[in-house]
């Protein structure tokens, strides 16, 4: 495995795995110098709530316009984030559309197209949006569309192999299994502590990445929502990292060696078989993930819930 050479295990990190950063919080982004940012529902409602960013709730607000509704004036938020996101880091930013559309393909397409439509009369070019999408079958089918046109897709909320397949073979842009959450439930689910060599979402990760490098999907492997900086070193060389401003700077501290765990060059040995999912097969592989199942349909409310929120904040701005 390679070593890494630099200072602080941030900076080594880098030199294997493109660095992003889990926060819609300007300044926590400006710090750490990742290449991309994601943003998410909860990150949008927490940043949207600081006094720091009331100026651009407020713009989005006046921008949308009084007769716009509220759908249209969280687009603008959104965007708004999004852009000022862009002026800061030189790759891509992560925009999530409604969790409330995941099992609406036609409308999850329609809003990603509205959501980029707003970024190019911003002047932001499609290259530098990745459209969030849910791992349903919807989501995932909505994301193939989208390919198509050159809106690249980010899809979130992945917690099993099933999904990771089927958006590969969709040939979306980039995949978000979420590590972190996949510990949650078994943590939850068996009682016990895991070692980061052992975490079951790293486990989780590490299959994904063999299984798109062995067979040469182009689709990036994304790992999300970690608990610990134990989980990140593990995955340390996996395409990107997307790391909540904690944990970045727990790696900014740090000064031991970061080792390459995850390679391009030893995945294409491993004996994985090829699989491939049609609609029934998906569903029913899902089905019989409990972990998957549950995580999913919970990652899928709680951003609801917090989109909820975010037009309740809205509506009363505009009151």
């Amino acid at each position: 495995m390679s070593v890494a050479t630099a200072t602080n295990q941030l900076e080594q990190l880098k030199q294997f795995t493109v660095v992003v950063a889990d926060t819609g919080d300007f300044g926590s982004i400006k710090q750490y110098a990742p290449r991309d940012a994601t943003t998410n529902p909860s990150l949008i409602l927490k940043a949207a709530g600081m006094p720091d960013y009331a100026w651009l709730v407020d713009k989005a607000v006046k921008d949308a316009g009084a007769g716009a509704n509220v759908g249209a004036v969280i687009d603008q938020v959104l965007v708004l984030f999004g852009a000022e996101i862009l002026k800061i880091v030189p790759g891509r930013v992560s925009t999530e559309v409604d969790a409330r559309l995941s099992f609406d393909r036609d409308a999850t397409i329609a809003k990603a197209r509205e959501i980029i439509s707003f970024y190019e009369k911003a002047g932001i070019s499609r290259e530098r949006v990745l459209i969030k999408v849910a791992s349903t079958w919807e989501g995932i089918k909505a994301a193939e569309q989208l390919q198509r046109e050159k809106i690249n897709c980010n899809l979130t909320l992945l917690f099993s192999f099933a999904q990771a397949v089927a958006c590969a073979e969709a040939k979306v842009q980039l995949i978000s299994p979420f590590v972190g959450r996949i510990l949650d439930w078994y943590k939850k689910s068996t009682g016990k502590d895991y070692a980061p060599t052992e975490d079951p979402g790293v486990q989780s990760v590490t299959e994904i990445y063999t299984y798109y490098k062995k067979y040469g999907y182009a689709t990036e492997v994304m790992g999300a929502s970690f608990r610990n900086k134990g989980e990140i070193l593990e995955l340390a060389g996996c395409d990107l990292l997307t790391i909540s401003p904690q944990l970045l700077g727990e790696l900014q501290a740090g000064n031991g060696t970061v080792v390459r765990k995850l390679d391009p060059t030893a995945a294409k040995k491993a004996e994985v078989a090829k699989v491939t999912f049609d609609e029934k097969g998906f569903r029913f592989a899902l089905n019989e993930d409990a972990m998957a199942t549950e995580k999913t349909a919970e990652g899928i409310r709680q951003f609801s819930a917090d989109i909820r929120k975010l037009e309740q904040l809205l509506v009363a701005k505009r009151s």
